[in-house]
């Protein structure tokens, strides 16, 4: 072995220790661990050479090479823009291309992860002019020479100046020329404009990690950069701003314009809810509580929808849709109430189209290019709807009862339908309000049904009795939404058997109307039958149950438990966990445009006379009863797809089954392709949270962890605070299932209730969002009774949607239900930031494989013909959960995110 020894190098200035432990024999060759300067001692910085006795003068010209300043490269990726970075003619784009050709359109300085050895300060930023260098496409290219000297040590984060006069949109920078290879850091965010706040951006590096192992240099700019994201929870919030605060649902009513517009704030004792995003505005004149209507609505700079050219698809047109076209088509087919005379009507909206009025500037095949067709010997533009595909392979399909059952399993809301576990079914409603509690369905009506089956006692002992109910949440609200025009409402509730073949056959459905106006309660029961009058009211009632199905999809399945439940997630995850926490560059991606697409629904959806409550039961009541349903049933712990089947008597656990499950049905296409899903899900949280948490004491010890978890349950979630089904953050396992939760909801749970909107709905027969008409008996004496014994074909067309709703929610479903071209879809593409660690690159690898094998064991599914609820003749594939899809309406596609 050599002995230590001094060695002193060119710079008369600079001495070289080589302790004895840092000298090595390996292979034959001896090897030095360097430190590149007695001055940094203490930041271990090694440099690791070849040495061979006697070579001092190699040893000295390689470490004087590290003591000197490193030529680096910083490569700026922006993407141009539309309505914004040049993208404006005038005097702010000549001015700027005049900083661009001076090359100072941004400013860059280094920052030092390392604190200063001898000052314990952080060390001084390097600082460099970015000049334009060069164009790709939609990218500009902006390259910056920096002199990095030796001792600044590991680059931790880059400052950023916009000598623009308009904000830019900042894709990503590499820092290029370090010995160690590229810094990359991964922007992806809005760069406000000097002039128009002085504040510099942060980007930290894409290295994660947790806040106790935050390099010393970074640490005042970590929590800086949180505390800037929290606000103060005063003032108006302004366009461009970064803050997420927390408000209640009070921007949903606009009682300046309209007394009946009035709606009462959700959130709070009263009326509990998830939180929304805090906005600031100016209350209303006539509502205090209530905040006034705005043409824009706030949402942080980096949670709006992108607004590169190809990427403007899904922002534009749903925008058009709900700001121009549904007006258009208010005025164009003038009564509101007009009932389609006959089938072929409906028909005829595939066929013909709807024709709409001249736009004045521009047509609108310009901004609706995918619904609009143009007819050129008439000059005439007309709302052409696609066929859907159900449909399209069965024009019959909505009518027949064998694929009402099978859409409780395989349709677009197949998280309602619950075992029946009780008998008689038995109302739980105060009865001197609501009436006897008895169900008008009784066994002697169910044996009937499945005579040479079995009795009722056996169904439910072998567990083949299954219900949608929606009796009790319907009920209390039938008295308030039948003083509406134009609507009704019932409490209901649907019996279906599980057949040897693994279908569901409806049995009976219950139909209650509440005591009101003088009149005892009245409740029926409906059965198939052969009996024209009995198939006619069978048909009748369940119209009724597919607008409760409708109306409870669009506002809990889909609005609340998604979109409203999520974006309390998204707050506390920019407000406690610094970017560079991993848990929140896993989560992030999962959280992508969801407040921009919820402040849109805010203003034209869910709002005071909007889409959801012009069509949908129960009218102006929809986001009251929501809340109530929030209150009742809403649980976090069972949002997860295992507990989410367990809660409804659809699963049991088993730990012998393949995912810790066992399903009542086995051929339940939504529960058994979903829990595949969970499983990869889970399979790659659990990979990546293990890998950042070795030690489970870190669990406890991560005290931006915590302050996430403690605001999603007492602040973003704070009407259920004191729930003692909250799930505990103590250890890895915990941290897994909350995470996966979250990515599931965000991911799987929406595509499920989402991209097949147009399939199932865009033919609305098959589900009519709402119900005109009381069923002809609840009064046989009245005129309704006359008229459908005569004419039931006309009763049922006038207790479906009018024109009017069934064509506006048609062009609704057909945008939500679009996949943009820049759709992000669950594992297709790894993040930058995972990429930097081999052992996340791996884990991650492994999860896009498991998705890719999901794709071919749906098909293989859907193609088995033992499979009846997915495979048969006119049936449509169910392929809701295949991870991927090319752009448009498709049925099929999982992203990361609830982006539309």
């Amino acid at each position: 072995m050599l002995k230590p020894q001094v060695y002193q190098s060119r710079s008369p200035k600079t001495l070289f220790l080589l302790p004895k432990p840092f000298i090595h024999e390996n292979g034959g060759q001896t090897h030095l661990s360097v430190l590149s300067r007695p001055s940094l001692l203490k930041t271990q910085r090694k440099i690791r050479v070849g040495y061979k006795p006697g070579n001092v003068q190699a040893i000295s010209e390689i470490t004087e090479k590290q003591l000197k300043s490193t030529k680096v490269k910083a490569i700026v990726t922006v993407n141009r823009t539309v309505g914004g970075f040049l993208s404006n003619l005038g005097i702010n784009r000549g001015l700027d291309d005049v900083t661009d050709l001076l090359g100072k359109t941004l400013l860059l300085e280094l920052v030092s992860a390392e604190l200063d050895s001898r000052t314990g300060s952080e060390k001084p930023t390097i600082k460099g002019y970015a000049h334009k260098k060069d164009e790709k496409g939609s990218e500009i290219i902006y390259e910056a020479d920096l002199e990095v000297e030796g001792s600044f040590g590991q680059v931790g984060a880059i400052l950023v100046e916009n000598e623009h006069h308009k904000e830019m949109f900042v894709k990503d920078i590499a820092l290029e020329g370090f010995i160690t290879g590229t810094v990359n850091i991964s922007c992806n965010s809005w760069v406000h404009a000097k002039n128009d706040n002085k504040r510099k951006r942060v980007f930290f590096a894409n290295k994660s990690y947790l806040p106790s192992e935050t390099p010393n240099g970074l640490r005042r700019l970590r929590e800086a950069e949180l505390e800037l994201l929290r606000g103060n929870g005063k003032g108006e919030r302004k366009k461009g701003e970064r803050i997420y605060e927390y408000d209640f649902y009070n921007d949903l009513g606009n009682p300046d314009s309209d007394p009946d517009l009035k709606r009462p704030v959700l959130g709070g004792k009263e009326n509990p809810y998830p939180r929304r995003c805090r906005t600031g505005r100016a209350r209303c004149n006539t509502d205090t509580l209530s905040e006034s209507i705005s043409s824009s609505v706030y949402v942080p700079r980096d949670e709006e929808f992108s607004e590169v050219k190809e990427h403007t698809f899904s922002a534009k047109t749903v925008y058009s849709v709900l700001h121009a076209l549904v007006p258009q088509l208010e005025t164009a087919l003038v009564d509101p109430d007009l009932a389609f005379p006959y089938f072929t009507a409906i028909d005829s909206l595939f066929n013909e189209g709807v024709n709409l009025p001249p736009l004045k500037e521009q047509g609108w095949k310009d901004i609706l290019p995918n619904l609009i067709k143009t007819i050129t010997d008439e000059a005439k533009e007309v709302l052409a709807f696609d066929t859907p595909d159900t449909m399209e392979r069965d024009r019959f399909f909505w009518f027949r009862d064998e694929e009402f059952g099978r859409q409780t399993l395989a349709g677009l809301n197949p998280m309602s339908l619950q075992l029946v576990t009780e008998w008689p079914l038995k109302s739980e409603l105060d009865p001197e309000i609501y009436g006897p509690p008895e169900s008008a369905i009784t066994t002697e009506m169910i044996e009937q049904q499945i005579r040479g089956f079995m009795t009722v006692e056996e169904a439910i002992k072998q567990k083949k009795l299954f219900m949608l109910d929606y009796h009790d949440l319907f009920l209390p609200f039938v008295s308030k939404v039948r003083q509406l025009e134009n609507t009704t409402l019932y409490g209901s509730r649907t019996i279906f058997f599980l057949t040897p073949d693994g279908t569901l056959r409806p049995l009976a459905i219950e139909l209650t109307r509440p005591p009101m106006d003088g009149k005892p309660q009245w409740k029926d029961a409906y059965v198939p039958t052969w009996h024209s009058t009995g198939v006619w009211l069978w048909r009748l009632a369940k119209a009724h149950v597919l607008a409760h199905e409708s109306g409870y999809h669009q506002l809990i399945s889909h609005w609340l438990k998604t979109h409203a439940c999520t974006e309390p997630y998204i707050i506390a995850a920019n407000r406690q966990l610094s970017v560079m926490h991993p848990i929140y560059r896993l989560l992030h991606p999962h959280f992508r445009y969801t407040m921009e697409i919820n402040a849109l629904a805010r203003q034209a959806l869910i709002n005071a006379g909007g889409i959801i409550e012009s069509s949908f039961s129960p009218g102006k009541y929809c986001l009251e009863m929501s809340s109530v349903i929030y209150d009742k049933l809403w649980r976090f712990d069972q949002q997860a797809m295992p507990q989410e089947l367990i809660s409804r008597g659809m699963a049991v656990q088993d730990p012998s089954a393949p995912h810790g499950v066992k399903l009542r049905i086995e051929d339940y296409p939504f529960a058994s392709d979903g829990l595949l899903l969970w499983d990869a899900i889970k399979a790659w949280v659990s990979d990546y949270v293990n890998h950042y948490y070795p030690d489970p004491s870190l669990i406890l010890s991560d005290k931006e962890l915590q302050a996430f978890w403690t605001e999603v349950r007492t602040v973003g979630h704070g009407d259920k605070k004191d729930e003692p089904w909250w799930p505990e953050l103590k250890t890895p396992k915990d941290l897994i299932e909350i995470v996966s939760t979250i990515a599931w909801v965000t991911s799987g749970h929406h595509a499920a209730v989402n991209f097949g909107q147009y399939a199932y709905a865009g033919y609305f027969p098959n589900r009519p969002t709402t119900a005109r008409l009381k069923m002809p008996s609840e009064d046989p004496t009245d005129e309704g009774w006359k008229m459908f014994a005569e004419k039931p074909e006309v009763v049922l067309l006038t207790t479906f949607p009018s024109q009017v709703q069934a064509t506006k929610v048609m062009a609704v479903l057909d945008v939500l239900s679009n996949h943009s071209p820049d759709e992000e879809y669950i594992g297709e593409k790894i993040e930058p930031a995972w990429a930097e660690d081999p052992n996340i690159k791996a884990a991650f690898e492994k999860f896009a494989g498991r998705l890719k094998e999901l794709e071919g064991i749906i098909d293989e599914r859907n193609a088995n013909p033992s499979l009846k609820n997915r495979n048969g003749a006119g049936i449509v594939p169910y392929e809701l959960l295949k991870p991927f899809s090319e752009p448009g309406v498709t049925a099929r596609g999982v992203p990361y995110s609830i982006s539309i």
